[in-house]
């Protein structure tokens, strides 16, 4: 077997992070994924035990209830989740995108008044882009916010929103001015609890993924305090996007990436005791010759996403590489797991062996994070001499 690769980004304490998260999911979250898949939802309790163990928020600094740490810890802890298959936590979104778009652009009342609820799981937190007829392109959002008082009047829907059933706290995108322009569009953050005019509708059912809770959103003059804008003012909602979207694709890289070994570490596995001919399945030219080109492209892939969670942390990761690891990454993820899946027979077919969840599971990473088609064309943009480069903050 090859040795576990580590990166130079991983430190002493990062590695002993590491096996505690491992532990962890383990121990708690691995042995419940099938309860979470068949309830649709991971449950509170888990969450709150969650933050306990430290995997909730773990990048946000102490003075808000985070972890201290940085984005190599939510790394090692989207890998570590990815490796053990476990997809219905849905802490991507809650810490590795909610949590920093709120110390990125809220005010000091607005971190302290949600953030440390979120680390301890009190509060879950979701983000609502997408829409029915507007999904990569968010600039043609239609939900809008009217301006009443001191408050805004919600009115439209969302879809496809993770962790929409148990959620919280929304950030919710919406229309604070009229047109598509880049100035047109604002954040602002829901809290559901008690909310008039705030209604969640299907908890969807999808072809993978089935343990985490991903919802409709419907608003019907929903009233909530312009205080709750996120920024300094609106209109700053494609700014926003636009910077916290590339640590959002390097997250669904990295998932992708640390999934992936998983896919021939399991053929592996299965192949060194199936008989075919007489022989194990392993020692047949064709599997071996497979399972090399598997491992190749997840060796690669996990150098690149390396490279690009270093870049991230030294403040030099540019959108258009963030895409690329995105698209390369999941594309692969999907080949890797279908090469292999072949590799199961008839076996892989079954619901009942990993490999086929992992099929079904890993379809979604070439759409959500923008689809894979929009990445391309943001890459190709790059192409031209005189479009600038854009750094990703987090």
């Amino acid at each position: 077997m090859f040795p576990e690769h580590s990166p130079a980004w991983m430190t002493e304490d990062l590695a002993m992070f590491r096996d505690s998260v491992r532990r962890f999911v383990e121990q708690e979250l691995a042995p419940t994924e099938e309860r979470w898949i068949e309830e649709r939802r991971m449950s509170r309790d888990m969450w709150r035990r969650a933050g306990r163990a430290g995997l909730l928020c773990a990048s946000i600094p102490e003075e808000y209830g985070g972890g201290g740490g940085n984005f190599a810890h939510e790394a090692v802890i989207t890998s570590e989740l990815s490796r053990a298959g476990v997809t219905s936590f849905g802490n991507n979104v809650h810490s590795g995108i909610v949590a920093h778009y709120l110390l990125r652009y809220g005010n000091e009342e607005q971190k302290r008044k949600w953030l440390p609820r979120m680390a301890t799981g009190e509060l879950i937190a979701a983000i609502a882009m997408s829409e029915p007829g507007a999904g990569s392109d968010l600039r043609a959002v239609r939900t809008r916010a009217v301006r009443d008082g001191d408050h805004y009047v919600i009115d439209g829907s969302k879809t496809f929103i993770t962790n929409g059933i148990n959620a919280d706290l929304i950030i919710v995108v919406v229309k604070t001015a009229e047109g598509t322009g880049s100035r047109s569009v604002s954040p602002v953050v829901v809290e559901t609890e008690g909310l008039a005019g705030f209604q969640r509708g299907r908890n969807l059912a999808k072809i993978g993924q089935k343990g985490q809770d991903t919802s409709e959103l419907f608003f019907s003059g929903m009233r909530v305090p312009c205080a709750n804008l996120l920024g300094e003012e609106e209109g700053q909602g494609m700014f926003q996007l636009v910077q916290q979207l590339a640590q959002e694709r390097l997250i669904v890289a990295i998932i992708s990436a640390a999934a992936m070994q998983r896919a021939p570490d399991l053929t592996v596995e299965y192949a060194s005791t199936r008989k075919v001919f007489g022989q194990r399945l392993l020692d047949l030219q064709n599997t071996r010759f497979k399972l090399a080109e598997c491992k190749t492209y997840t060796s690669l892939a996990q150098v690149y996403v390396d490279d690009c969670i270093g870049r991230a942390l030294a403040g030099t990761l540019d959108v258009e590489t963030a895409a690329m690891a995105k698209w390369w990454c999941s594309q692969h993820y999907g080949t890797v797991v279908d090469e292999c899946l072949q590799l199961f027979g008839g076996y892989g077919y079954m619901e009942e062996y990993p490999i086929a969840r992992m099929y079904v599971n890993a379809r979604v990473t070439r759409i959500y994070g923008g689809s894979n088609e929009v990445l391309k064309e943001l890459i190709a943009r790059r192409l031209d001499p005189a479009t600038p480069v854009r750094r990703a903050t987090g």
